[in-house]
């Protein structure tokens, strides 16, 4: 009898009939589930896909969203009946955000999937959505993840690549610990197997080439790579099919129990940096999915949310001041405008700010280069979120909000309060 396995479906997926085709290929029993059908129904599939796409539309971050809807809950139930849990590209980030993987304590979040960085000698010569073809090399130990099994060790397989936001971020004694437990199943690699860390090979800067990560019981695994776009990666499927039929977990743990809380710290602009607060004529969409996911944890707010510009000027003239708003580059006056931060009641406001800004570096070349403004020194971006708690306490509010990482990844953002 063929295994059941559900596809899962968010609003914005799109890769279920490529995910179907692949497992019918395999002999797999693939079945639609939406992320609003009864969740009790779940408990009659034998292994879950989440599949590709773009959930929620990647609003506030890809995979933050639907990382917290509930049924998210009840597939961690499933995972820890040790039913195999496979994560594709969008899937993957939901998975990584929902702390299913690598699996530390609590389901606390260990890694990061960030805006793509190619990099070619030290120069970083792309960044944002890419596809192309990669090449992927199996782990040693193939048997210790249900994804893997029938591959052979260091098997090389080709598949398609297409996202925004897949370099694998985390800290470097967690990725020794996932090293050492065997729980990366797949790396970058070129035709030969060599794991070289620059562009081609390395498609969008991830950490030590890591194309995947599993959980310690190995049933659970986050690719960014399409392995259901191609019969080249159909060994996947198989090997999930193999687990559910003969497989058993490995029982390994992380020495690293927990991860250190994040100290928000106050933001202050320098003196010689111009600050330009933008905000939006037409509905922000994204502040509300923000709002309503709260709502339904249980948080009683109202979000708006407000993008954040800090220039820093070899000279704040109102030329070149003037020449920055005109460009376009900052905002669009056909739907934006110049705005302020209010210090409100009840109200909270936070700055999100990416690590590694591509955003602000991207937009610092623009301007020097097209529109010859050369008094730029640097160009910061962030996003104000400002969290209006309509009942309740707003200390414990906040830090409640704070700790469901809907706001930021800490791994890979910096949060800093304005009121």
């Amino acid at each position: 009898m063929k295994p059941k396995i559900a596809i899962i479906q968010f609003p914005g997926s799109n890769t279920e009939r490529e995910t179907i085709l692949a497992c019918q290929r395999n002999d797999l029993d693939p079945v639609e589930f939406l992320w609003n059908e009864p969740l009790d129904l779940l408990k009659e599939f034998q292994g879950y896909i989440i599949v590709g796409g773009f959930s929620y539309q990647d609003r506030s971050r890809a995979g933050i969203i639907a990382a917290l809807d509930p049924v998210m809950d009840q597939i961690k139930i499933q995972a820890d009946q040790d039913k195999p849990v496979l994560g594709i590209c969008n899937g993957a980030q939901i998975l990584v955000e929902s702390g299913l993987v690598p699996g530390l304590e609590n389901y606390q979040i260990g890694i990061s999937l960030s805006e793509n960085k190619r990099v070619k000698n030290g120069q970083v010569v792309g960044i944002g959505y890419f596809n192309t073809w990669v090449y992927l090399k199996s782990s040693l130990n193939n048997d210790q993840c249900a994804f893997t099994r029938t591959l052979k060790p260091e098997e090389i397989i080709n598949i398609p690549l297409a996202h925004g936001e897949g370099r694998f971020l985390l800290k470097e004694d967690l990725l020794e610990e996932l090293i050492s437990n065997n729980q990366i199943p797949f790396r970058y690699s070129n035709s030969k197997g060599d794991t070289l860390e620059d562009y081609p090979t390395n498609p969008n800067g991830s950490i030590y080439n890591i194309a995947a990560v599993c959980n310690q019981s190995g049933n659970v695994m986050a690719i960014m790579p399409h392995p259901e776009r191609t019969k080249l990666g159909d060994e996947i499927f198989k090997s999930m099919k193999d687990f559910i039929n003969n497989g058993t977990v490995f029982k390994r743990t992380l020495l690293s129990k927990t991860q250190k809380s994040v100290e928000i710290k106050h933001y202050k602009r320098k003196k010689e940096c111009l600050e330009l607060v933008i905000d939006m004529i037409i509905t922000d969409n994204e502040a509300l999915s923000v709002e309503n996911t709260l709502n339904q944890l249980g948080h009683d707010v109202s979000i708006s949310r407000k993008s954040h510009w800090e220039i820093h000027l070899k000279k704040k003239t109102p030329q070149a001041i003037n020449l920055i708003e005109k460009s376009g580059e900052i905002y669009n006056p056909n739907k934006e405008f110049i705005s302020k931060i209010n210090n409100e009641k009840n109200t909270v406001t936070f700055l999100i700010r990416q690590k590694e800004d591509m955003i602000g570096r991207s937009k610092k070349e623009s301007l020097k280069n097209r529109f010859k403004i050369d008094k730029i020194l640097n160009l910061k971006y962030g996003v104000l979120w400002k969290v209006r708690v309509n009942s309740g306490d707003i200390k414990s509010t906040t830090n409640k909000i704070l700790q469901s990482n809907i706001l930021y990844n800490p791994l890979s953002y910096e949060c800093y309060r304005i009121y």
